[in-house]
């Protein structure tokens, strides 16, 4: 029966930039919040234990047994099969709308659902129940001839609909005999034929998806994964601010029953970073140049003081962690945390993530907007918060929740800051100025040389993970991605080395090994590994990364995607989904690791 399966991350996102959607093995809605990715989740399904019938929208086709998936090539649009014993069949097709028109680009809070018969006499039930306040209740509607609505509080959506709106509430069966439409979405009357009108969104949908993809400069090898990641990492910017989320779901564990259940539906000034970094890669300066707005209001926001780890969607810099009592979790597995306590620490690596992006906003001529002197001038306020702040304990990019230190990836990252503020300042004829960034940049790095270096008795050496300690951590592999050092300098090699054999774990890679506020890691932490695979192919050991990254293409869920974390054991996915950081470390690797295209042009 569908309403009986399991909870898994075999999901697949449907989204518009607005609000997005994921839909499970069954072809069920069983998260989506409105009216943005850090709403209300009035789907919830996912996170609602045992109660798989409340906060859920699917089709269950009478005598199912099978359903097949996929998305529409080159876009989020997902078709879904369901076929039942006696040989008949429905294909479900979703998306949410987005396309331009009337000048501007037409994204609402709304989900679009075609049912198609093809073949035999199917017989359908509708299970659509929202619920509102985080799971806390069921929403209570009302109905038109051919409308529900349903009522969430402050938030109420229409469904408009050809269907029976009887057998819709009162969850009957009925033959499918013809295309049924469905357009939940906001509370106001359906302009139009609805059947012409779904349509017309569903084909200028498509239209735009493929366009906007038909624009990215793909590696030639490894092309769908690729495709398929940079789609999902779009859906995860909210395009009215230019915000990017970490990932669209809150709680999922990280390993089972550890209660490392964060929410990541906010935008960590981190893993934007590396969002943008790899999308820029391959061309989509869309989305670079919507998250440097934000960035610019987040700046202007600060005055030249301390940036936090994380803001919401909007800019929000209070994010008070709360919990929904309402919402067993994941498989039963709570907490469902709201908010993120994180926006509290103190990161600084995050002002190096600032100055990296926004650099290329004065050197890149194909931007719209290119920087100016005022920005220069915002940006030197966040290096200088980097130069003050080197060597500052913070809490360091795995986000230690009980302890400080002088994490060396902090360290690193302030270099980075004034290393790319110097060019900057040069490619802006500021020679005084570059001048003064290059000094500091010296300056930190002759104490990230000092301090972070841990001898090992004449046997070779590491650079620890902070300045206090000596353990490791995989972030010191992004040393040579930052610049920091040269592939093929000793003192990496011999930190890679000691990486792979503390951190290492068969196929994949751990964050770090030493016990942290919730004791030893259970699980390989995904964008890690891909850490790993680019090292080794820049170590010389490219026939070794190629293998590593098809294994770690072999674990993606039937939609391409992963999640934050993986058991090194099973195999299985945990964290939440889709991760902008594992997504990410599929577009890098195969930017590195492919055959070029003059192999074939």
């Amino acid at each position: 029966m569908a309403g009986a399966v399991t909870p898994d991350l075999e999901l697949w996102p449907i989204g518009n930039c607005q609000i997005s959607a994921l839909i499970d093995r069954a072809g069920g809605v069983v998260w989506s919040c409105i009216p943005r990715v850090d709403g209300d989740p009035v789907f919830c399904a996912l996170m609602n234990g045992d109660a798989r019938d409340e906060g859920v929208w699917r089709f269950e086709l009478e005598g199912q047994v099978s359903a097949q998936q996929e998305y529409i090539r080159n876009t989020p649009i997902l078709v879904t099969r369901l076929e039942a014993e006696d040989g008949s069949a429905l294909e479900v097709l979703d998306f949410c709308p987005r396309h331009e028109g009337k000048g501007r680009m037409y994204r609402p809070v709304a989900i679009s659902r075609i049912l198609r018969p093809v073949a035999g006499n199917p017989r359908v039930r509708t299970v659509l129940r929202p619920m509102r306040d985080y799971g806390a209740a069921p929403a209570e509607t009302t109905r038109g001839t051919n409308h529900i609505r349903y009522l969430m509080g402050r938030e109420t959506l229409r469904l408009t609909t050809d269907a029976p709106v009887g057998f819709i509430l009162d969850g009957r069966s009925f033959r499918v005999e013809e295309d049924l439409h469905f357009f939940l979405g906001p509370d106001e009357p359906f302009q139009g034929n609805l059947r012409e009108e779904i349509r017309r969104m569903e084909q200028a949908t498509r239209s735009y998806w493929q366009r906007w993809v038909r624009g990215l400069a793909t590696p030639f090898e490894w092309q769908s994964e690729v495709i398929r990641c940079a789609i999902t990492l779009k859906l995860c910017q909210h395009e009215e601010t230019g915000a990017i989320v970490a990932a669209l779901t809150t709680s999922i564990p990280e390993a089972p029953h550890s209660e490392r259940n964060w929410d990541y539906r906010y935008c960590w000034i981190r893993d934007s970073y590396y969002t943008v970094q790899a999308l820029n890669r391959i061309g989509a300066l869309d989305v670079l140049e919507k998250y440097l707005a934000y960035l610019r209001n987040i700046v202007d926001a600060a005055k030249g003081g301390q940036i936090q780890p994380l803001y919401s969607v909007m800019g929000v810099a209070e994010l008070t962690e709360e919990t929904a009592p309402a919402l067993a979790g994941y498989r039963g597995m709570g907490p469902v945390r709201v908010g993120n306590a994180a926006y509290k620490q103190v990161q600084h690596d995050c002002y190096g993530q600032i100055v990296l992006p926004t650099v290329q906003g004065f050197i890149d001529q194909r931007l719209l907007r290119i920087a100016d002197e005022r920005d220069f001038e915002s940006l030197e306020q966040v290096g200088e918060m980097a130069w003050a702040m080197h060597d500052q304990p913070d809490a360091g990019l795995w986000e230690f929740r009980t302890r400080q230190e002088v994490h060396t990836y902090s360290a690193v990252m302030s270099w980075a800051a004034c290393d790319r503020l110097a060019f900057a300042a040069e490619w802006l004829g500021k020679d005084d100025r570059a001048g003064l960034w290059r000094e500091r940049a010296d300056a930190i790095r002759a104490r990230i040389e000092q301090d972070a270096w841990v001898e090992n008795g004449g046997e070779g050496g590491h650079y620890g993970a902070s300045f206090e300690s000596d353990y490791l951590d995989a972030s010191l592999l992004q040393m040579v991605e930052l610049r920091f050092l040269a592939p093929d300098n000793p003192r990496f090699a011999s930190t890679f080395a000691a990486i792979e054999e503390q951190l290492r774990r068969g196929d994949f890679m751990l964050r770090y090994a030493a016990e942290d506020d919730f004791g030893a890691p259970e699980t390989a932490f995904n964008v890690c590994t891909f850490w790993l695979i680019e090292a080794l192919h820049l170590a010389g050991r490219s026939e070794e990364a190629r293998n590593l990254f098809n294994t770690m293409l072999s674990h993606t869920t039937a939609s391409g995607l992963l999640s934050e974390d993986l058991d090194y054991n099973t195999g299985e996915l945990w964290g939440n989904f889709p991760q902008t950081y594992s997504l990410v470390g599929v577009i890098n690797c195969a930017g590195h690791l492919s055959k070029p295209w003059s192999n074939v042009r």
